[in-house]
């Protein structure tokens, strides 16, 4: 699953999230997310069972987001996946993002309304154009950084 996530390709990841219905759609919207935002891989750590059906992978990125905040911080994504036998019923997902990251959020949010209600407008919680907001938000993070930036 983790490889099927980094190809970017929603075609082989789809198949492997078709049982976990209610995780389904965030995952493959994150990964739409991911490759709009230049995710590129830097330490694929082993994933480490939690439990006999349960395990947690840790994915070190380097992203446009992240360094647009230029603080020179590699994020760590954890898919927590569980498993019936060998089909994955459900997925979660975790970051280990530092507090700039979600000040630069709520910066846009509060100075860049039509990134919110355009490229990342959200249907349900799901971003509509995830590939798109991940670009948009990385210009808004930029335009935050000079604002904050002495």
């Amino acid at each position: 699953m983790i490889d099927a996530f980094y190809s970017f390709d929603s075609r082989i990841l789809q198949p492997l999230l078709s049982e976990a219905v209610d995780a389904e759609a965030a995952i493959l919207s994150y990964q739409a997310w991911a490759k709009g935002g230049n995710y590129v891989v830097l330490v694929r750590s082993p994933c480490i069972s939690k439990s006999e059906n349960n395990i947690s992978c840790s994915i070190t990125v380097q992203d446009d987001l992240v360094v647009a905040l230029e603080t020179g911080f590699d994020v760590t994504d954890t898919f927590h996946l569980t498993f019936e036998n060998t089909v994955i019923k459900s997925v979660e997902t975790s970051s280990d993002y530092q507090p700039i990251y979600f000040k630069a959020t709520e910066w846009v949010k509060a100075n860049l309304p039509k990134v919110m209600k355009g490229a990342c407008k959200s249907d349900g919680g799901i971003r509509e154009t995830p590939g798109d907001c991940a670009r948009a938000m990385t210009d808004g993070y930029k335009q935050f950084m000079k604002v904050v930036k002495p």
